[in-house]
């Protein structure tokens, strides 16, 4: 056991607080998970509607949004920021990979729905034979 598990066993308090950040962590990567469930829907229904992956209006409404928030909540806007801003840079990346998958699937239909070609391929005759009349 190394001299900071040991400090931890040995104090309550500390360890108190360590069970209850492993628990919001936990809840945070939930929430994370229900999010992008909900913008890979969202990332779908805009390639099907072919509307661009980004919405940059929308984008700083929410930052300033969720600034003031932070602020109320006594959270460093600024990391606040940077945090929705990777996650919205992240968000992007997916829908730009929805609107990829359609324009390939789109691509791979069209391509099998063409008529097979057919080559029409006479028999060769060697110099020596007859061709019939």
């Amino acid at each position: 056991m190394s001299e900071t598990q040991s400090q931890t066993a040995a104090d309550p308090v500390l360890a108190g607080y360590r069970a209850s950040i492993d628990n919001i962590d936990a809840a945070l990567i939930h929430i994370l998970a229900e999010r992008f469930r909900i913008t890979k829907a969202v990332g779908a229904y805009k390639a099907e509607k072919n509307l661009p992956p980004s919405d940059p209006a929308r984008e700083e409404r929410q930052i300033a949004r969720l600034r003031k928030l932070a602020g109320e909540a006594n959270l460093d806007p600024e990391f606040s920021e940077k945090f929705l801003r990777f996650v919205i840079q992240e968000v992007i990346r997916h829908h730009e990979q929805a609107i990829e998958e359609k324009t390939a699937g789109k691509r791979a239909a069209g391509a099998r729905s063409q008529p097979a070609r057919r080559s029409m391929r006479l028999p060769l005759q060697s110099a020596g034979s007859a061709a019939a009349p």
